[in-house]
């Protein structure tokens, strides 16, 4: 990649991203400032301008969290117009226990269509399928969380935050599809196609970070998690190889942790999770410079090693 070429990637990336952060803005930024304004039904001392703006903020609020769901259910049913129907019908959201169960082998989870609430998909089981496939089954674990999701947040709330595996996925594929060989013919706009297909996904894999902490902190889920906090850093998407696999490898385990208990299925040891790679299930949401300094946090092999506390620019 050239060093111009390079350059604007980023600045598609940071474009994207700034687009992102404008229609998610809003909504966070009115939870944080009406919270400590209660507007309650009973009489109380507080001025009725004061309450008049709390609701106005809250109508806000909701305004915008209505707009970016207008504008997920439109993208996802617009690239869904574009699958041919055959494979539209094999993918459709299924009732949970339709095709996997407690008892279903590996081989039913990783060719099953998506279910309502999701399919449990452990490390393990994911990269069973990723590895051996080179990534291509990962496309299809891609589009089957992010379309449980957002047919789960339709059932619980009528409102939506992501795209789903249509809107999601497909403007990724679209884009590389049309836009590579283009870019052979040297055809004016394809590297831009290529690199506004990257900034999607992207966008889309912080977004489902965002979702999957919102969904471990619901509830009793932090509870039987063991969980104080969220578990991700959201930003860490962005990280560069292989610092990205990182949160990659515990969005998949926390958010199967998430469907289990949703599912009611008991706890399964997953081997890859929980011993080979100690990081990928740890209850911490540690940062950079403590995984960097904690070896037990990264391989069976390092756990017992001491913390590189001597080291100046690892200390927070």
């Amino acid at each position: 990649m050239t060093t111009s070429r390079a350059m604007r990637c980023r600045k598609s990336i940071i474009s994207a991203l700034l687009i992102f952060l404008a229609a998610h803005t809003p909504a966070l930024l009115s939870d944080a400032f009406t919270a400590p304004i209660i507007v309650r039904t009973k009489k109380t001392n507080t001025p009725l301008q004061t309450r008049f703006d709390a609701e106005k903020d809250s109508s806000s609020s909701s305004s915008s969290e209505d707009a970016i769901s207008d504008f997920c259910q439109g993208t996802n049913e617009f690239w869904r117009s574009l699958v041919i129907e055959p494979v539209r019908n094999y993918v459709d959201v299924q009732p949970a226990g339709s095709v996997v169960s407690e008892t279903s082998d590996a081989f039913t989870k990783l060719t099953a269509p998506p279910e309502i609430p999701g399919i449990p998909r452990p490390v393990w089981l994911t990269i069973l399928g990723s590895v051996p496939t080179g990534l291509v089954w990962y496309g299809y674990y891609k589009f089957s969380v992010e379309e449980e999701l957002y047919q789960y947040e339709m059932q619980e709330t009528g409102r939506v935050s992501g795209a789903g595996g249509y809107g999601t996925l497909f403007p990724f594929v679209y884009g590389i599809l049309i836009g590579f060989p283009l870019s052979l013919l040297h055809v004016p706009g394809a590297e831009l196609l290529i690199e506004a297909a990257g900034a999607w996904i992207l966008l889309g894999q912080i977004n489902l970070y965002k979702r999957v902490n919102e969904l471990c902190m619901e509830g009793d889920v932090a509870d039987e998690l063991g969980l104080d906090e969220p578990p991700l850093y959201e930003w860490w998407a962005i990280l560069p190889p292989p610092l990205d696999v990182v949160v990659g490898l515990r969005q998949v385990h926390f958010l199967s942790e998430y469907w289990r208990l949703k599912r009611g299925y008991p706890s399964e040891k997953d081997v890859i999770a929980e011993e080979l790679f100690p990081f990928i299930s740890m209850k911490e949401r540690f940062t950079l410079k403590q995984f960097f300094r904690r070896p037990r946090y990264w391989f069976w092999f390092t756990s017992s090693w001491d913390d590189f506390d001597d080291i100046p620019f690892l200390k927070e």
